[in-house]
């Protein structure tokens, strides 16, 4: 079973506070041991995306430092 399986369709998602009006950003959702999964905005019942902590880790230092 992959990953992305694995998230309860109860999970609470997190909108990032970057979100503009018309929603144009990604949601996070916390809670897993070693993933971090994250989707778009406006598609809640779209496709998710597994990602490890150190990558979410990486991209959001990178982001960060824009």
């Amino acid at each position: 079973m992959s990953e992305a399986r694995k998230i309860p369709q109860t999970v609470a998602w997190r909108t990032s506070s970057y979100t503009a009006n018309g929603g144009n950003c990604v949601e996070v959702a916390f809670g897993h041991s070693a993933s971090v999964p994250l989707r778009d905005t406006k598609v809640a019942d779209g496709p998710v995306v597994v990602v490890s902590r150190a990558a979410f880790a990486q991209l959001i230092g990178t982001f960060g430092r824009s």
